[in-house]
């Protein structure tokens, strides 16, 4: 990946204004490959203190579009075309961590895998809570 399609993809992230609601860090960047993290907070949670489905969801829609973003050489948008989440565990912890890999990068349609992790802020452990499989399709 270039330094400048890089610094395309960090310019973005910290646009956003629902990252930046979400308290969201963008932890890694590569071809192929984006991680970020958001930190918990009560409107994510459900009373008995795990992440709600739709915020896990919302995490996988976010990182696949990202990482299929950063397959491609230069500046596009790419919007959704399908998204499926298998819920493993209940995720219950201190953040989100998502970890997406472009599987198969066309001219148009790219497929992404969408692995989410629960992180224990105090004993650092991570554990699986999701799996995903996206579409997105490059728009421009």
């Amino acid at each position: 990946m270039t330094p400048e399609k890089k610094q395309l993809i960090t310019d973005s992230f910290s646009r956003s204004e629902t990252l930046k609601f979400y308290k969201a860090e963008l932890l890694e960047v590569d071809t192929d490959f984006i991680s970020m993290k958001i930190p918990k907070m009560e409107l994510m949670t459900r009373k008995a203190g795990m992440f709600n489905g739709a915020m896990i969801a919302s995490l996988v829609d976010v990182s696949s579009g990202y990482a299929a973003v950063s397959h491609y050489e230069e500046d596009c948008y790419v919007v959704t075309v399908e998204l499926k989440v298998n819920y493993l565990r209940p995720a219950i912890g201190d953040a989100l961590v998502s970890k997406s890999y472009v599987v198969k990068g066309g001219a148009k349609i790219s497929v992404i895998r969408t692995e989410i992790y629960v992180v224990d802020e105090n004993g650092g452990s991570e554990s699986h809570v999701a799996t995903s499989l996206v579409t997105m399709m490059k728009i421009k």
